[in-house]
């Protein structure tokens, strides 16, 4: 129920998807805030189809801007423009606050102990490079 719960409040607040949002996120944290395609498929778990689907619905907003890259022109790069950014941040906020509230709110510090701790076991059986760059991050940083 949670991915749904957050669509939706997304959604509702900026007429994104959780999916959206994810991408917004991922190319954020790039370095110059772009990526080739490919990449960004990779980190947001997506197909290039459906990547480059939601990447036209964020052109069309003036979040990201597609184009080829500089080092290898057989790739196409996306970046998140600066209106992105100020968007993303300020979603961002609320976001995070809600995912909190929903989330971790109701757990005292053993449950968010014990819920980092299946997670990531979780998650290194699901995807081990994932886990590898991960595994320091503090649970609850959305």
């Amino acid at each position: 129920m949670l991915p749904g719960t957050l669509d939706a409040d997304l959604n509702r607040r900026a007429k994104i998807t959780l999916f959206d949002y994810h991408v917004l996120a991922m190319l954020s944290e790039a370095e110059d805030r772009t990526l080739p395609m490919s990449d960004l498929a990779g980190r947001s778990n997506a197909s290039l189809s459906r990547l480059s689907h939601v990447v036209t619905k964020l052109e069309a907003r003036g979040w990201v801007q597609r184009s080829q890259s500089t080092r290898d022109l057989r790739v196409t790069t996306a970046t998140l423009t600066s209106d992105g950014l100020e968007n993303l941040q300020e979603l961002a906020l609320e976001h995070v606050e809600y995912v909190r509230h929903l989330v971790f709110d109701g757990l005292d510090e053993q449950d968010v102990a014990d819920l980092e701790r299946v997670g990531k076991k979780i998650l290194a059986r699901l995807d081990s490079a994932h886990w590898i760059l991960r595994q320091s991050q503090p649970v609850g940083s959305a």
